[in-house]
C-alpha cells in the first residue's frame, strides 16, 4: 500500500505481483493471496480518489511509546508535527563542494537543466531539491565532485570544529565520509583529516567519495575509534564523534526504525556513545576540540551523554554552539549552547555539542 500511494520508481504491477508472490512463497492460504491481490488492485485503480493521510493517521504511523516519549519531551502539539513531518517525503539536500564549484554556479547549472532548486535554510553550501526523482549520480556535476548527498544539520555539525587552524583533525566514525570530506574542504592551507572507519564497504565507498571530491588528502584507517586512541596519536586541534545511535531524527529517510526501537534500545545505545567518547577524549590536544553529534532526538543518547561526560572528564568544557554557526541556524541552539534540530524545521534531527578541552 505505501508503494502504491506513495512511491513514484516502482510500477504498480511490480508492488501488487511481487507482494502476491511473496506470500504464495511464504505457503500462505490461495485465499489470503487472492484478497490482498483485489485490495491492491482496488487501491492502484482508485489511487487518485483516496483521501490524504491526516495527522492522526500520522501519530498512529508512529509506535505509541514513541508519540508518548516525544509528548513528554516536546508538548503534544510539536510532537504531534514532528510524526506528520516523518510521514511526508523528504527534500533532497545535497553539499557543495566549493572546492570545485561556487554554490551560485552550481545552482544555475542545475536550473538550466530545468532541475527546480533553491539554497538551503541553514547551511552556507547546502541547496534543496524538493520532489527530485531519480539517480542522484545523474545531477550535473557528479562525475566532477561538484556535491555530495548531506543533509543541512549534518553540515551544521562540522562547522562546530571551527574557527579551523593548520592542524590535524580527527573524524572518528567516518562512516561514508561526508563530515570528513566537509572538513577537508573547509580547513586552510596546512590542515589535516584523519578518517576513522572499521566497515570495509563504508571504507570502500568513502575512497570513492575522496576520489571524486577530490581536495586535501584524507588519511583512513579501518580501526575501532577505541583501537585508534589505543595507539600513539599525538593530540588532534578538533575531533568529530557521530555517533551510532538510534536514528529517530531521521525516521522519514528512513521509515522502518520507528518499529525497529525501543525505550530499552536507547540505553544500549547510550553506553556505546559514552565509550567511544571516553575514547576520544584522550585524543584532543590541550585547547583542542571535541564535538560530539547524534541524529537522534532523545536527550537519553544526547544531553545524559554530555552530562556524563563532563562529570567523568572535568577538563571539558562546554562551549556555545550557535558561536560558530550561520547567522540562519543559531536559533537552532538551545539554552545549553548544544545544536538541537528536529524534522518539523525543515532539516533532520540531530544533536550536537561542542567541548574544549583546558590548556
Amino acid at each position: 500500500m505505501y508503494q502504491l500511494i506513495f512511491l513514484d520508481r516502482i510500477p504498480e504491477s511490480a508492488a501488487i505481483n511481487e507482494t502476491v508472490q511473496a506470500l504464495k512463497s511464504a505457503r500462505q492460504p490461495k485465499w489470503l493471496s487472492g484478497f490482498v491481490n483485489g485490495v491492491l488492485r482496488a487501491m492502484a485503480r482508485q489511487r487518485a480518489s483516496l483521501p490524504a493521510p491526516d495527522e492522526a493517521a500520522a501519530v498512529l504511523s508512529h509506535p505509541a511509546w514513541l508519540v508518548a516519549r516525544w509528548e513528554a519531551l516536546f508538548g503534544r502539539e510539536r510532537a504531534r508535527r514532528i510524526c506528520w513531518t516523518n510521514t511526508t517525503l523528504p527534500p533532497l539536500v545535497v553539499r557543495v563542494n566549493t572546492l570545485r564549484i561556487s554554490t551560485d554556479d552550481w545552482l544555475s547549472l542545475l536550473r538550466e537543466n530545468g532541475i527546480a532548486c533553491e539554497r538551503g535554510l541553514f547551511a552556507q553550501d547546502g541547496v534543496r531539491i524538493d520532489n527530485f526523482q531519480g539517480s542522484v549520480t545523474a545531477l550535473p556535476g557528479y562525475v566532477e565532485g561538484f556535491f555530495v548527498v548531506q543533509d543541512e544539520a549534518a553540515q551544521l555539525v562540522t562547522q562546530l570544529l571551527g574557527p579551523f587552524v593548520s592542524g590535524r583533525y580527527l573524524d572518528g566514525c567516518a562512516g561514508l565520509g561526508g563530515k570528513a570530506l566537509h572538513l577537508a574542504q573547509m580547513l586552510p592551507d596546512g590542515g589535516r583529516v584523519v578518517a576513522v572507519e572499521p566497515s570495509r564497504k563504508r571504507q570502500a565507498l568513502l575512497k570513492e567519495n575522496v576520489e571524486r571530491l577530490g581536495g586535501p588528502e584524507v588519511a583512513i584507517h579501518g580501526v575501532t575509534l577505541q583501537e585508534f586512541a589505543g595507539q600513539p596519536q599525538g593530540g588532534f586541534a578538533g575531533v568529530l564523534v557521530d555517533a551510532p545511535c538510534s536514528g529517530l531524527g531521521v525516521i522519514r529517510r528512513q521509515p522502518d526504525i520507528r518499529w525497529q526501537r525501543s525505550l530499552a534500545a536507547l540505553q544500549g545505545y547510550q553506553n556505546r556513545q559514552r565509550e567511544l567518547l571516553s575514547a576520544a577524549a584522550g585524543l584532543v590536544a590541550k585547547g583542542g576540540l571535541l564535538v560530539y553529534a547524534t541524529c537522534s532526538i532523545d536527550p537519553m543518547e544526547n544531553d545524559e551523554v554530555i552530562g556524563a561526560f563532563l562529570h567523568e572528564y572535568p577538563e571539558f568544557s562546554t562551549t556555545p554552539a550557535q558561536e560558530y554557526l550561520p547567522d540562519p541556524a543559531r536559533g537552532l541552539c538551545d539554552g545549553k549552547g548544544f545544536l538541537k534540530t528536529t524534522p518539523e524545521q525543515g532539516v533532520d534531527g540531530f544533536f550536537a555539542a561542542r567541548l574544549q578541552k583546558n590548556n
